[in-house]
């Protein structure tokens, strides 16, 4: 043995061989984009999913109702983010040791499908129309089927886990059954009726659409002013022969002109222009529309009548097609309206109850119903007196300025002034990027504010159909649909809570629910309705053998010939409509609660979130909400976390015609789905966010630090027992210091797992690893972990906490990381059934509260970044190369000065007025490179190494 005060002299010596280097053969390369598909079969083949549910069977239930994406297409970097912040919660909320089921779900029916299977007959040059509608539908479900695999699959490769074996499809015969079970509901307690008024109708796809199908996008159009001349004024009498004029946008509704209307408080104005004529405007806007008109100048002469809207009433004027006789003849009064402003036109409107909301409430007033003038393909039908046959109404050119329409005004002098130049913002279809229109057609609907009409069982009673609103029906029997819908949003948890406002608004001012479409490939409103009456049959004997059927043969069953069977022995069918028009597919989707969560968890069951972008506001949040509180009178769910879109790198929408859309299938096979995952999770996803080269160059840059950390965690715990480790209490100070802080982190981390605020979680998660841990203990203990003797109990306490860091840090990272995870818990413990996602959150050693610890070692932190800073000129100038060279004075010693010397990493620490830094006089241990007074030369040992070296 070298006495210790004495080290040895071979200054030559290379001592590498002698020092405790982690071992570990875990890859500082992830390789994910190669490992990850092993990983996810050998989680099939150990039943992982199955296994979860059989585990924690009986504990607390946490269920995330999943909300269906279409069937159709690969799936884009929106299903990447909502799909994997789903698992993200439900790996999470596993972790916390509840059963968390998760059932992927898709929406089978509805337009996006139908327009696919329409597109590829468009090709063949098929028409729709002419194929069988059964065999239609048996097409629509194989397309279905088709692309839910293909999801499945991509969905999976994301790392979601859930019930892949066994998903919800609305177009399941149990799903359909449901569905209409559902309707049915509706009917009986009386909150179903149809009405004609105008809906959002696109011409293109050939029926109805919710505001959840339609997108906004900024058009040119035309706009018109028209003359229509006044036969009648009763309380101005100067005004006959006078032209009230109007302004419009839509020229194509001219042809179904019925009224004008008027403010009753505007003030107007008839002035007379150069061609002799007395026009008609808001005294306002007349000056604007003269301007329009090319009227302006010296030739107009003086006003020759002003008033208000008021003296206008009982006016009437005649149609500028007059002489088209017929409809085109009948008188067009005036009547006033709210609605009309002087924020732009001429302060008269023109009235068109097929195609306009205020148009129709109004002249049904006054008794004037819808004509039905323009077909479901946008033509004015065949036997129109005016442009009858011809169309489309979306057409730019048949409703321009040098059109049809405006000829034909021009021709007999009614069009003061037409340009195709008026810029706004106008609804499309989101499907086909069409023009929609407001169209009035008979619709089925559910009222917002009527009353459900209660039932003694068993009764039979028909409910009125007909063209009538419901907001005017509220009866006393209970709350309406509004009032229940807004009541059950006030007892929900919105996350973030501004989402709360925005539904409410939504609900507050929606009108009553349009459940119907004219289309194939959905579920059918199973009613029948009495030819006589016009009553739609209410009979619970009917409608259970409708929901039987159903079950058994799926919505096909309503398109076989067994409607009599359907009506049993009681009704003739001669004596009944049965109805043509499909479910609205966000009825479907707002009914997936009932046989998925009810349906598997029990009656009455219902899931804690509901997760989905923003859009769902007005979509499924609001379906669900809607359906649930009209059968149930509650919400479907007691929480509903909202988030963005995904943006490209510079902030905007994502488009092939821009060409940046970003795939993320792509991202998975080049870098793997853990550097999605990564992204998913540290982006403050309530808001929009980006993603792009340099934005997943950050997430794989933090994913390789983390990465890292674990590699050192398994290099560093190489060997370690049970029989190394040392109870807390006998532990350093600085061990018992990140124990203290590892605890603090689990209480926020738990906190922000439990608040779905997953971009903290994450930042908690990486900081800690980086900064507590790496920036921090590891670099000061890495000099215990290399050079002292296994049996140091310096370094067993390390090491110990090593293992209990090592425990956390791969659960807390599990959620999100979910593959990185399994190859680091299978790098430790390698197994043949075992998963890191079996475990539990970690339960930490005991430990008591150490403020005062705590604040010690925050203030060692703070100096040492003090000295850090005041090292870093130094080793610029080369004055040191390393921070072990130097020599530090600091204000005041927290510590021993050999323990903050330790801290520091630095060769002595002494107390002085400032922190100052030189270079030492100390030799180098030629093994731990320490800088430190007993080594006689460098490349000697110090007296620590050389007694682990000659132990």
């Amino acid at each position: 043995m070298t006495d210790a005060s004495q080290p040895p002299r071979d200054a030559q010596r290379d001592w590498r061989d002698t020092v405790f280097l982690p071992k570990t053969d875990f890859p500082m390369k992830a390789g994910l984009a190669a490992k990850e598909p092993a990983i996810l079969a050998r989680w099939d083949s150990i039943g992982l999913y199955e296994r979860l549910r059989a585990e924690r069977q009986g504990r607390e239930r946490f269920i995330l109702h999943d909300g269906p994406p279409y069937a159709n297409g690969d799936i884009h970097m929106g299903h990447a983010m909502n799909k994997v912040l789903k698992d993200i919660i439900v790996r999470s909320q596993t972790l916390m040791g509840k059963d968390a089921p998760y059932v992927p779900g898709w929406d089978c029916h509805g337009l996006p499908i139908e327009w696919k299977v329409e597109e590829a007959y468009r090709a063949k040059k098929l028409n729709k129309d002419d194929v069988p509608v059964a065999q239609f539908r048996a097409e629509c479900r194989a397309y279905a089927e088709k692309w839910v695999a293909v999801q499945r699959a991509e969905f999976e490769r994301l790392g979601v886990m859930g019930d892949w074996a066994d998903p919800y499809l609305t177009m399941k015969y149990e799903a359909e059954a449901a569905i209409v079970g559902e309707l049915l509901k509706f009917a009986e307690s009386g909150q179903l009726y149809r009405g004609a008024k105008p809906v959002m109708w696109s011409p293109v796809e050939k029926t109805a659409l919710a505001e959840a199908e339609v997108e906004y996008e900024d058009v040119v159009s035309t706009q018109i002013d028209v003359a229509f001349e006044i036969v009648e004024a009763p309380n101005a009498p100067e005004l006959v022969g006078a032209h009230a004029v109007i302004w419009t946008t839509t020229p194509w509704t001219i042809p179904v002109n019925q009224a004008l209307s008027y403010g009753p408080e505007i003030e107007y104005a008839a002035v007379r222009v150069s061609d002799g004529r007395v026009l008609l405007f808001a005294t306002e806007l007349s000056s604007a529309s003269l301007d329009r008109a090319g009227l302006q100048g010296e030739g107009n002469g003086p006003v020759v009548w002003a008033g208000t809207g008021k003296d206008l009433e009982g006016a009437t004027a005649r149609h500028p097609m007059h002489a088209r006789g017929g409809f085109f003849a009948k008188p067009r009064p005036l009547l006033p309206g709210d609605f009309v402003t002087t924020d732009a036109g001429t302060g008269l409107v023109h009235m068109a109850p097929d195609h306009g909301e205020d148009d129709f409430e109004l002249c049904k007033r006054y008794g004037i119903d819808p004509v039905f003038a323009v077909d479901g393909a946008g033509m004015y039908r065949p036997d129109w007196a005016w442009l009858g046959g011809q169309g489309s109404v979306i057409n730019k050119k048949f409703v321009g300025a040098d059109g049809p329409i405006c000829a034909d005004l021009r021709g007999v002098g009614a069009l003061l002034a037409a340009s195709d130049d008026f810029a706004h913002s106008y609804p499309h279809s989101w499907r086909s990027k069409a023009k929609v229109i407001f169209r009035a057609t008979p619709q089925w609907f559910i009222p917002m504010d009527r009353s459900a009409i209660g039932e003694q069982p068993g009764a039979v009673r028909s409910a009125e159909v007909g063209a009538r609103s419901a907001a005017s029906d509220t009866g006393d029997n209970g709350a309406t649909l509004r009032e229940t819908a807004l009541d059950a949003i006030a007892r929900t948890w919105w996350i973030p809570a501004r989402a709360e406002n925005r539904i409410t608004a939504m609900v507050a001012g929606r009108p009553d629910w349009v459940i119907s479409r004219q289309r194939a490939w959905g579920v059918p409103i199973a009613l029948f309705v009495d030819r006589r009456t016009g009553q739609y049959l209410n009979d619970p004997a009917v409608n259970a053998r409708i929901v039987a059927a159903f079950r058994e043969q799926g919505a096909d069953a309503w398109y076989a010939d067994g409607h009599q069977a359907l009506l049993g022995s009681d009704y003739d069918l001669a004596d009944y409509e049965v109805v043509g028009d499909i479910l609205d597919v966000w009825f479907d989707s707002g009914c997936t609660h009932v046989f998925t969560v009810e349906a598997r968890y029990g009656e009455g069951a219902r899931a804690n979130l509901y997760v989905e972008g923003s859009d769902q506001h007005r979509g499924w949040f609001q379906s669900s909400l809607l359906e649930s509180c009209g059968t149930r009178g509650r919400a479907p769910y007691d929480a509903v976390l909202t988030h963005g879109f995904a943006l490209d790198g510079q902030g905007r929408k994502m488009s092939k015609s821009l060409g940046n859309v970003v795939d993320p299938l792509k991202i998975i096979g080049e870098s793997g789905a853990d550097i999605l995952r990564m992204w998913v999770a540290s982006t403050d996803y309530f808001d929009d966010v980006k993603i792009g080269k340099e934005v997943l160059a950050t997430a794989s840059d933090a994913y390789r630090k983390l990465r890292n950390s674990f590699r050192y965690l398994l290099g560093a715990l190489d060997g370690f027992t049970e029989a190394e480790r040392v109870p807390v209490a006998e532990m350093p100070e600085l061990e018992r210091y990140v124990l203290h802080r590892l605890g603090m982190i689990d209480t926020e981390l738990r906190a922000a797992a439990t608040g779905y605020e997953f971009n903290r979680y994450l930042r908690l998660l990486t900081d800690f690893a980086n900064e507590d841990l790496s920036a921090f203990f590891f670099d000061i203990r890495k000099d215990s972990l290399y050079c002292d003797a296994p049996g140091d109990a310096k370094r067993r306490a390390y090491r110990t906490v090593l293992d209990t860091l090592f425990h956390a840090l791969v659960r807390y990272a599990a959620p999100v990381l979910c593959f990185t995870a399994e190859e680091v818990w299978q790098a430790r413990f390698p197994s043949e059934d075992g998963s890191v996602h079996l475990l539990e959150w970690p339960v930490l050693p005991d430990r008591h509260a150490d403020d005062a610890l705590a604040a010690k070692w925050t203030g060692v932190r703070a100096l040492r970044v003090q000295v850090t800073e005041a090292i870093e000129p130094l080793r610029r100038e080369k004055a040191v190369r390393s921070s072990l060279e130097a020599d530090v004075t600091v204000p005041d010693l927290p510590l021993p000065a050999d323990a903050l010397a330790e801290a520091f990493i630095v060769a002595r620490v002494t107390a002085a007025d400032t922190v100052a830094v030189t270079r030492t006089d100390y030799h180098k241990c030629g093994r731990c490179w320490r800088h430190l007074p007993e080594v006689g030369e460098d490349g000697t040992l110090c007296a620590r190494c050389a007694e682990v070296v000659d132990a």
